[in-house]
């Protein structure tokens, strides 16, 4: 399209109209001059609406020569949005409108000049570019620190005993038989250690280090018994004794064992600092001591056992026998004797006429469900006391108590005299910081004062953090329970903590807690409860 006395030229990527006075020329309007500028090979740059309808008022009202810029070339306009935590960045493009299309290299030069240094995604800015997308896309990303793993310990002997009680929110412990007695020798591996790792630093896309965490790093437990670091491998833990393997923490112990065929007159009462194994029995007025665990293979006749670990007897346990274990206590049955345990008491028949205590749990009849039966005597446990058939029809009445400590709550008795007495020195060390203050220091022992009034605070401080977890430990008891899964029959008389109830008729299979008021109920099997009596 050619007007008389109208002309495009361009200068630096703008458009200009040079208009002349004409004579007889057709009237121009914007969309004659839009299509000026089409014909002559710039219909695809940026064009100002405004300038070309005064332009158009100028072709047709001047007399006198003029030149206006009515468009211009626009190269494509890259956009860079980076996170606020500086870890992913954006790029918006838009297209260009009669100018240069965005290159990668045009692309890089910008987010160098954002300060994007790390994580670029050449593929994405490859994309973008034959996209000419103006939708944001990702093209860099940080990596975020990857945190040090805490050293680690793994078991090479399978039969490893672990005496350490493994108690559920419920405050259950999840109680095994441990079996016969895994005896490893002097060389054997028992623990591989896996050291602590620093991790590895993460950046943000301008380029900043990120710092991992690193892992908790812990060597094999000092002085361990029976066992040795290997000469050629820092990380292995070797038995330098044959003996019973026993986990501790961060370790792994060797237990010496005595093997002897029974415990009678001839072979004297036994004092051992590790573990003893008794082939056959145990006999009347004998005694046995031992560090360890103790595992007996027969009956243990009116004896006295006393173990640091658990005592296992696959016969049964009669006539006034005495067993302690700070462990747990599992026997075939029990009659007429008295076993504490200081987690679990495991008697796979019956338990008749004993005096039973364990600051857990008391299981009967686990292996003879049919058999199994507690009769007579007391149990004693904090959470759970558990038989097939509880009570005797034959006039004896047995004693249950559950929901109680004796250990624990002497534990917390002496702690809360502890803290008054804490409480009390606490006050007395603030009064006399006040009266110092106001009256003046003339012997100069305020700042002393000030230091032992701090170091009781953080004193008494430490005392009620400890008596919050035993509180905890103590809350656990609500959830006692006393299971039979045969029922009871006879006299029992049941206490969860100081709540009693005397049972004098007969109940089938159920459980008996105490309910949101307090109160003993007994639950039957499809969930029903009824005040127990």
């Amino acid at each position: 399209m050619e007007l008389a006395g109208l002309s495009l030229s361009e200068a630096d990527g703008q458009i200009f109209l040079r208009g002349q006075p004409q004579e007889g020329r057709a009237p121009v309007d914007s969309a004659t001059l839009q299509a000026m500028l089409v014909q002559s090979g710039y219909g695809e740059c940026a064009m100002d609406e405004a300038a070309l309808a005064a332009a158009a008022t100028d072709c047709n009202t001047k007399q006198t020569p003029f030149v206006v810029q009515i468009a211009e070339k626009r190269d494509a306009r890259i956009e860079v949005q980076i996170a606020p935590d500086e870890m992913a960045a954006q790029l918006s493009l838009t297209p260009p409108q009669g100018g240069k299309p965005a290159s990668i290299e045009d692309i890089i030069r910008a987010l160098t000049e954002a300060g994007v240094v790390f994580g670029v995604d050449q593929e994405a800015l490859r994309q973008a570019c034959e996209l000419g997308t103006t939708a944001p896309i990702p093209v860099a990303c940080g990596k975020s620190p990857e945190d040090g793993t805490d050293a680690s310990f793994e078991e090479l002997s399978p039969q490893t005993v672990d005496r350490a009680p493994k108690v559920d929110a419920m405050g259950f412990i999840d109680y095994r038989e441990h079996g016969a007695i895994t005896l490893v020798h002097a060389g054997t591996p028992l623990m591989r250690r896996t050291p602590a790792t620093l991790g590895v630093e993460g950046h943000t896309i301008r380029g900043q280090v990120l710092p991992p965490r690193p892992g908790h790093d812990e060597p094999f437990a000092a002085e361990l018994s029976g066992a040795q670091v290997d000469d050629k491998d820092a990380n292995l833990l070797t038995a330098s004794i044959t003996g019973q393997p026993v986990r501790v923490r961060c370790g792994v112990s060797v237990e010496p064992v005595l093997r002897v065929a029974e415990v009678n007159l001839a072979t004297g009462n036994i004092y051992f600092d590790g573990t003893v194994q008794v082939e056959g029995e145990v006999i009347q007025g004998m005694k046995i001591e031992a560090g360890g665990d103790i595992v007996v293979g027969g009956t243990v006749d009116g004896a006295v056992l006393e173990a640091g670990g658990n005592i296992q007897v696959c016969g049964g346990v009669i006539a006034n026998a005495r067993l302690r274990a700070r462990g747990s206590v599992s026997a075939r049955f029990a009659e007429s004797s008295q076993i504490y345990a200081g987690t679990v008491i495991d008697l796979n028949d019956m338990a008749l006429e004993c005096d039973l205590q364990a600051l857990n749990q008391i299981i009967v009849g686990t292996k003879a469900p049919q058999r199994g039966r507690l009769t007579g005597g007391s149990a004693k446990a904090m959470m759970l006391v558990k038989a097939p058939l509880l009570g005797s029809n034959k006039g004896v009445v047995t004693q249950v108590v559950v929901g109680a400590n004796p250990e624990l709550e002497l534990q917390y008795q002496t702690l809360q005299q502890r803290i008054e007495k804490e409480k009390t020195n606490e006050e007395n060390l603030q009064k006399l910081v006040q009266h110092l203050t106001a009256i003046g220091d003339p012997k100069g022992m305020l700042d002393r004062v000030k230091v032992s009034w701090r170091q009781a605070m953080q004193t008494w401080g430490k005392s009620l953090a400890e008596r919050g977890e035993l509180d905890k430990e103590l809350a656990r008891t609500r959830n006692a329970k006393v299971e039979v899964s045969m029922g009871v029959v006879g006299g029992v008389d049941l206490a969860f903590g100081v709540t009693k109830v005397r049972l004098r008729k007969d109940y089938a299979t159920g459980r008996f807690s105490v309910d949101p008021d307090g109160r003993i109920v007994f639950t039957d099997p499809q969930g029903k409860a009824s005040p127990a009596s």
